[in-house]
C-alpha cells in the first residue's frame, strides 16, 4: 500500500505497569486468584462539570449490566472497592514518570493534579479511571510525544454471564505509566518501531513490570476521508503491522460503500420494524424454528454493498453483526441470502413484505433480544451512508478489530476531588537528572564491547528483558557467548513449547557448573540445558549417562580421531591439508559433546600431517 497517498497518519498509546505498590494505597500490585469475597455494582453516567454528559457513557448504560466484584485479601483494601477515600499518590511510580520524562526530553508540569475520567463498563468499581498529567512534549526518533500520564490499572475481567460481569479487583489501582505519541507516524512498520523503542525505554528504568498483561499499545489511525480510530489493547508488538493494515483496509471499505451509497441518493430513513414470523412459518431454518420473535428491517439503498465491496473480510456486514452482538442478539442480512435454511421464496416473499425495490437490503433478527440488536445494527447501517466514523475498536488476536464504543468526549474528565495536588519542586527534578539510567543504544554498546557478544545479540537482551539476568551470569560464570546463547537460543526456544522462565533458570546454573567442572565438552551444552528442562527430575550426572556425553580425555578422542583418519587415508593423501575441514565434520558428528571442538581440531590436525609425512 501507498501510506503516504492514503494520507496514513497514526499515534501511539503505551501503557505499562510500574514495579510498585498500588497507585492510591500500600496493596501490592500483585494478581491473586484466592477471593475472599465478592460485590455487586450498578454503575450509571454521571454530567460533567458543563452538564453534559458522556456520548461513551450513554451508550455503555444501555446494556444495562450488573458487575460482580471478586476480591483477593492479599492485594486489595476498601480503597479498591471504593469503600474508603483514596490515600496519598505513590510518589516512586510520580519518580519513574517524571525519569521516563527527562529521557524522553519532556516537560514536566509545575503541578500534579489527579482528574477522574468517566468508565462505566465495569472495569472501575467507582465508574471512573483516576489520571493524571505528569509531563508534556519530547520527541522519540523523530516522532512527537504528547503527554505522559500517571493512571490507575483497571479491574481484570474474569466472565460474562449473560448481563453480569465478573471482574477481579486484584488489578485495579495498579500504577501505569501513559505514553502518548502525536500523529506523526507514517506506516505500519514505523509504529511498530516506535512502540519497540519505548518499550526499551521503560524497561531501561528497571522500575516496570515485565510478562503478559504488564503492557499494552492502544493505537490511534486514520487515512483521507475516513476518520480517527482508536484501537485498544494490542498486546505484542509483532501485530502492530498487521492490525493497522487492516484497519485502513476497512476505512477504504467503508469510504467506497459510502461512495456508492451516496451515488444512489441513500438517506436516513425512520426506521420501521416488523415482526416477519409467519413469513417463515414452515421454514427450515432450525435458528428461526427455535428463537421467536422474528424481526426485519428495510435498509434502503443498501442491496450489494453489506456482504464486501472492495474487502470483502471487512464488509459491513461484520459491522453491523458486532453491534447487533453487543445487545446479545445476532442478524442475517439479504447479500448472504438464501442460506442457512431460509429458502429463495421466503427471501422473496420478506422483500415483498418490506416494500423493497431492487436496490434495497433487509436483515433479520430473532429472539428475546432481537428489537434491542436490529435497532442497533440499523443505526449502523444508516452510520455507512455518511462514510467513516471515529470510534473506539477492540484489537483481536486474528489482527483483526471489533467495534467498542464511540470515541469519548470532553465530558469525559472532571476534576478528583479526593486526591490533593502535588507540587514538583525542582530539586526533585535535579536529583532524577542525576540519576537517570543508562540508554538502550548505550546499553547495546557497551554489552557488545564489554562481554564480546554480536550487537544483534545485545538488542535481543535488552528487548527480551534478560541483559540484567545476562551480565550476573557473565560475571559470575565468565563465558559471556555461551550465557547469552542459553539465554536466547535454548531457553527461548524452550519458552515458546510452555516451560516456565524461572525454572530454566536453575537448570542454567546447573548446566554452567557442569561445564565449568569440566563434566561436558562446550558443543554439549545447549542438548543437556533441553535434556534437563524437558526432565525436570534429572540431574547432570543423570543426563550425561542418558546422553552417552561423558566427556573424554585426550587418548580416547585420539583414538576416534586416528581411526577416522586412517579409513580415509586415501583422501588425506590426495587433499593433504585440505583434507581437515572435510574430516572436521566427520570428527564433530562422532565426538559431539564429548570432546571440545577446539581439541578436536587440533588432534585431527596433527593425525592428518601424521599421514602426509609418512
Amino acid at each position: 500500500m501507498d501510506y503516504e497517498a492514503l494520507g496514513f497518519r497514526a499515534g501511539i498509546e503505551i501503557h505499562q505497569q510500574i514495579d510498585s505498590h498500588k497507585l492510591f494505597c500500600s496493596c501490592p500490585s500483585q494478581l491473586d486468584e484466592n477471593f475472599s469475597y465478592t460485590f455487586r455494582r450498578h454503575l450509571r453516567p454521571v454530567q460533567s462539570e458543563l452538564g453534559d454528559v458522556d456520548r461513551a457513557a450513554i451508550e455503555e448504560a444501555k446494556k444495562k449490566r450488573v458487575f460482580i466484584y471478586h476480591v483477593p485479601s492479599s492485594s486489595s483494601c476498601l480503597v479498591e472497592a471504593d469503600e474508603e477515600p483514596p490515600h496519598e499518590a505513590n510518589e516512586e511510580a510520580i519518580d519513574v514518570c517524571l525519569t521516563v520524562a527527562s529521557m524522553l526530553h519532556s516537560t514536566p508540569v509545575d503541578e500534579i493534579h489527579f482528574m477522574r475520567k468517566i468508565v462505566i463498563d465495569g472495569s472501575n468499581t467507582t465508574g471512573f479511571q483516576r489520571t493524571a498529567l505528569i509531563a508534556m512534549g519530547g520527541e522519540i526518533d523523530g516522532v512527537g510525544i504528547e503527554t505522559i500520564c500517571l493512571e490507575e490499572d483497571a479491574s481484570r475481567k474474569i466472565k460474562q454471564d449473560g448481563n453480569a460481569v465478573h471482574y477481579s479487583i486484584d488489578r485495579l489501582g495498579i500504577p501505569l505509566i501513559e505514553i502518548s505519541t502525536s500523529p506523526d507516524i507514517k506506516n505500519p512498520r514505523q509504529a511498530m518501531e516506535i512502540a519497540f523503542k519505548i518499550g526499551m525505554l521503560l524497561r531501561a528504568t528497571g522500575k516496570v513490570k515485565r510478562g503478559i498483561g504488564t503492557i499494552r499499545q492502544d493505537l490511534n489511525v486514520s487515512i483521507k476521508d475516513g476518520a480517527r480510530v482508536e484501537i485498544k489493547g494490542v498486546q505484542e508488538l509483532n501485530d502492530i503491522p498487521e492490525i493497522l493494515e487492516n484497519e485502513v483496509k476497512r476505512q477504504l471499505e467503508m469510504i467506497e460503500v459510502s461512495n456508492i451509497l451516496k451515488k444512489r441518493k441513500a438517506r436516513r430513513e425512520k426506521i420501521e420494524i416488523k415482526n416477519v414470523e409467519y413469513v417463515f412459518e414452515k421454514t427450515s431454518s432450525r435458528f428461526l424454528q427455535k428463537n421467536k420473535p422474528i424481526l426485519a428491517v428495510r435498509l434502503p439503498k443498501m442491496n450489494g454493498v453489506i456482504g464486501g465491496v472492495r474487502y470483502k473480510e471487512h464488509r459491513l456486514g461484520k459491522e453491523l453483526a458486532t453491534h447487533a452482538k453487543i445487545f446479545g442478539g445476532g442478524i442475517m442480512h439479504s447479500d448472504e441470502l438464501p442460506n442457512y435454511g431460509i429458502s429463495e421464496q421466503e427471501v422473496e416473499k420478506l422483500r415483498n413484505l418490506l416494500k423493497c425495490s431492487d436496490e434495497d437490503a433487509f436483515i433479520i433478527s430473532a429472539g428475546k433480544n432481537a428489537m434491542q440488536a436490529i435497532e442497533a445494527a440499523y443505526e449502523r447501517a444508516m452510520q455507512a451512508i455518511e462514510g467513516c466514523r471515529g470510534e473506539v475498536r477492540r484489537a483481536l488476536k486474528d489482527g483483526f478489530t471489533e467495534y467498542m464504543r464511540p470515541l469519548p468526549g470532553a465530558a469525559r474528565m472532571y476534576p478528583e476531588t479526593d486526591v490533593p495536588p502535588i507540587r514538583i519542586k525542582k530539586e526533585r527534578l535535579r536529583r532524577i537528572e542525576k540519576n537517570l539510567p543508562e540508554m538502550p543504544e548505550e546499553k547495546m554498546e557497551r554489552l557488545r564491547k564489554q562481554y564480546g557478544i554480536s550487537m544483534e545479540e545485545a538488542r535481543q537482551l535488552i528487548y527480551t528483558a534478560r541483559d540484567e539476568i545476562f551480565e550476573r551470569k557473565a560475571l559470575e560464570y565468565g563465558n559471556a557467548k555461551i550465557v547469552a546463547r542459553i539465554l536466547l537460543n535454548v531457553m527461548g526456544e524452550l519458552e515458546r513449547k510452555g516451560y516456565e522462565y524461572e525454572k530454566m533458570l536453575s537448570k542454567m546454573d546447573d548446566v554452567m557448573r557442569g561445564y565449568i567442572n569440566n563434566k561436558f565438552a562446550k558443543e554439549a551444552i545447549e542438548d543437556i540445558m533441553r535434556y534437563l528442562v524437558e526432565n525436570e527430575e534429572a540431574d547432570i550426572e543423570g543426563a550425561l549417562k542418558k546422553m552417552g556425553l561423558r566427556k573424554m580425555d585426550e587418548e580416547e578422542i585420539r583414538k576416534i580421531i586416528h581411526e577416522i583418519v586412517m579409513s580415509k587415508k586415501d583422501f588425506v593423501m590426495e587433499r593433504k591439508e585440505r583434507a581437515l575441514s572435510p574430516l572436521m565434520g566427520i570428527a564433530m558428528k562422532e565426538l559431539r559433546g564429548k570432546a571440545d571442538g577446539a581439541t578436536i581440531s587440533k588432534i585431527l590436525k596433527e593425525e592428518i600431517e601424521k599421514i602426509i609425512l609418512q
